[in-house]
Parts: structure tokens; C-alpha cells; sequence
């Protein structure tokens, strides 16, 4: 009984530690491609703005929306938002994505360079 109250320090240290590692790594954003989410984004709505109460979600179209998720599921939730916009204005065609305003009106067209733009394109987005 001794020795097993010598290592309970231990163990609660290791089990806390696994549940803020487990914690970060649920909370943590996916990986983005720099060139494509670098042009697409200009076009999306969403936005996060940093205030002294956290982070938040706006929309530029509309602004009475606003998100405040808790921040374990705050780049999640962003995620989410901008897949929906993606699903519904951003169309692939023969390695080029086409970026759609609201009217369906080709807005811009980027050419992509490599199957892993294509691939992130598909996987972020949700874009087929």
C-alpha cells in the first residue's frame, strides 16, 4: 500500500497530461494548402475577430450573425461554416476551381497546380 501511494503523483500527473494532450489535439485546426485557402478565403464570408472575451465568428454578409463556440470546438465549428459556403460556391472542373458569388456568377477562377490542391480541395471544402 506504501509504494503504491509513492507513485499516485505520478500517475495523476501522466493521466492529467494525457487528457490536455487529448484535449489540444481534438481542438486543434486542420492543415490548410497556403496558395488555395490563401485565394478562397478572400471570398468567404466568415472571418474570426479576435476581443478581449475570445475569439469569434462573423459573416460579412450579414451582420447580426455572430458564433462564439467554446474554444475546444471554435476552429471546428469555423470549419463547418466555411465547408458549407464551399459546398455551395466553389465548383472543380478540369483541375480548375471556380469561385461562385451568390447569384452563381463566376467571381474568380484559380487554376490548380497539383493533386494535392485538388485533394485539399475536396477533403476542406467538401467540393467533388
Amino acid at each position: 500500500m506504501d509504494k503504491m501511494r509513492n507513485y499516485l503523483p505520478f500517475a495523476l500527473f501522466l493521466a492529467f497530461f494525457l487528457l490536455g494532450l487529448n484535449a489540444f489535439l481534438k481542438s486543434k485546426p486542420s492543415s490548410k494548402n497556403e496558395r488555395v485557402y490563401k485565394v478562397v478565403k478572400k471570398y468567404s464570408p466568415f472571418y474570426i475577430e479576435k476581443s478581449f472575451g475570445g475569439l469569434q465568428i462573423l459573416n460579412r454578409e450579414d451582420s447580426s450573425f455572430k458564433e462564439k463556440p467554446d474554444n475546444m470546438k471554435f476552429f471546428k465549428e469555423f470549419e463547418r461554416l466555411e465547408r458549407e459556403w464551399g459546398k455551395k460556391h466553389l465548383k472543380l472542373d478540369n483541375n480548375r476551381l471556380f469561385i461562385l458569388d451568390n447569384s452563381g456568377k463566376t467571381v474568380s477562377i484559380l487554376p490548380l497546380k497539383s493533386r494535392d490542391e485538388i485533394e485539399f480541395v475536396h477533403n476542406y471544402y467538401g467540393v467533388k
